[in-house]
């Protein structure tokens, strides 16, 4: 890679890798490790393609898809462990409510499993279509909206606070969309 390939992919990442870091945390369940190292190893993907890539960031969320989607198909799946710690009480009472919400979100998330996981990060978080998460996924559009439908009822079964979220009409929204809530 030659000096000014080097400062563009030094840009990329300082630019775009919180961002792609959130996506990671979401894929892998509110594990930051495990995000760390998903997001490390697509980016070291990239560098070494970089003067070939036309659109870096979707190309890196690509790797970041497809090698979480090889983690499920681990002959010996890893265990994950939800180990998260309520915060210290905020100063503002609002920030306080949306670090519990996010905290009840996470762990919510964690519990599905890692397809459900990420059909759900694809569709609400990095809002793709129907058609696109089964092209990235390598499944049938049916695939997705079943599968959708199955996580966002098992989400609202283990966290009902988030079904029970008003959406502004004074009542509890059955449509809650989980990813409104960003971590």
């Amino acid at each position: 890679m030659d000096a000014e390939a080097q400062e563009s992919f030094r840009q990329f990442v300082a630019g775009r890798s919180s961002a792609l870091l959130r996506t990671a945390v979401l894929l892998t369940g509110g594990d930051r490790h495990a995000a760390e190292d998903l997001l490390q190893n697509a980016l070291v993907r990239a560098a070494g393609r970089w003067q070939r890539i036309d659109e870096p960031e979707a190309y890196v969320r690509r790797v970041l898809y497809r090698q979480q989607i090889s983690r499920w198909r681990l002959k010996w799946p890893r265990r994950e462990v939800s180990v998260a710690e309520l915060p210290e009480a905020g100063t503002a009472p609002d920030a306080a409510g949306r670090a519990e919400l996010r905290l009840l979100l996470r762990t919510a998330l964690s519990r599905l499993t890692p397809r459900q996981r990420t059909v759900l990060v694809l569709r609400y978080f990095e809002d793709l279509p129907e058609a696109d998460v089964a092209r990235l996924l390598g499944c049938s559009v049916g695939t997705v909206r079943s599968t959708t439908h199955r996580s966002l009822a098992r989400l609202r079964t283990l966290a009902p606070e988030l079904a029970a979220l008003d959406s502004g009409g004074g009542r509890p929204s059955r449509d809650f969309s989980p990813m409104e809530v960003r971590p």
